[in-house]
């Protein structure tokens, strides 16, 4: 079977359907699972390795209930919070990651939306970033609308990020406060505005694993091309504290499958990388990612950028 739907995808670049997707993971032999999925990411995107960093610019207090998230109100965590960090604190981050040749910069900010006001006060930091690097920006600003998403892009931002988290089916279960179908229309706005949209999940929040298709199918089904898969980190004092651990071959399965769905997508290492081996991300990086977000990663600490650099190179992608 992955003979057959491998030559389908890269000779005619032919779409997986959801159910061939699902029996995908079934196959007994993973290495020959990854392997191909590894052959679709040098079909498609070659060794090019796509890279950023995020910037934690305004922690904690969210007024949502999403069940993942340290930063919700609802829940009783330890992480720092803060209204917003200074224009000075943005631009010295931005710099040492422009230094580190980083491609890409954003900002990300907890609760639903950020207002116009404070949106004002964020465009003058992307401003002052564009004009002293040469850093591609990217935002993450929650549930924002058109006249929002159209100040970030004359601010110098090329690609919006709102991630759907999970599948449609699976998201009620874990957040009450805001749905999918309002990330779907930030996303589409964002289009419609002239931003690449960016969007991915979540996985081992207690998905089933047609769910995590299901959601690669909804992403393809919104042309992103731009795609974070994290990994729970369950954090203390969040509804999820207790989710239990994904195996490596739960985490590289996923990997594979997504690239079949989404065959000339950036698939993008994420939240939860610090907690898989060395060994485990190369495997990964062998079975269809071809991205990764470096650095720091909001409410957690990430990984060295240049150790990250000397992995990638290793396995022959070019960051």
């Amino acid at each position: 079977m992955i003979e057959t739907i491998l030559k389908r995808v890269i000779e005619q670049k032919g779409e997986v359907s959801f159910q061939e997707a699902v029996e995908l993971a079934k196959e007994p032999n993973k290495d020959l699972l990854y392997s191909a999925a590894n052959e679709i990411r040098e079909k498609f995107c070659g060794n090019a390795l796509d890279t950023c960093s995020i910037i934690n610019a305004r922690s904690g207090l969210c007024s949502e209930d999403c069940k993942w998230c340290a930063q919700s109100a609802k829940h009783k965590t330890d992480i720092e919070t803060y209204p917003m960090v200074s224009s000075d604190e943005v631009f010295e981050c931005a710099l040492q990651n422009d230094i580190k040749g980083i491609k890409r910069f954003s900002m990300v900010t907890s609760g639903r939306k950020v207002g116009k006001k404070d949106m004002e006060k964020f465009c003058e930091m992307y401003k002052r970033v564009r004009e002293k690097t040469n850093l591609e920006l990217c935002a993450s600003m929650g549930l924002i609308g058109k006249e929002e998403l159209l100040m970030l892009k004359e601010a110098g931002v090329k690609r919006y990020q709102c991630n759907l988290e999970t599948a449609s089916s699976f998201f009620p279960k874990l957040c009450t406060t805001h749905s999918t179908e309002e990330k779907k229309a930030v996303l589409r706005t964002a289009r419609e505005c002239g931003l690449e949209p960016c969007s991915g999940g979540i996985i081992g929040m207690g998905e089933t694993f047609e769910q995590r298709v299901e959601l690669a199918c909804e992403l393809r089904e919104l042309g992103i091309k731009s795609v974070p898969i994290n990994i729970l980190n369950p954090i203390k004092g969040s509804a999820l504290e207790n989710a239990k651990p994904l195996t490596d071959e739960d985490i590289l399965t996923t990997i594979a499958v997504f690239r079949f769905v989404l065959p000339d997508a950036f698939l993008r290492f994420a939240g939860g990388r610090i907690n898989m081996s060395q060994d485990l991300q190369k495997k990964a990086l062998q079975s269809g990612i071809n991205a990764a977000m470096v650095g720091d990663l909001l409410t957690t600490l990430g990984t060295s950028v240049d150790k990250d650099y000397e992995m990638f190179k290793e396995l022959g992608f070019t960051p």
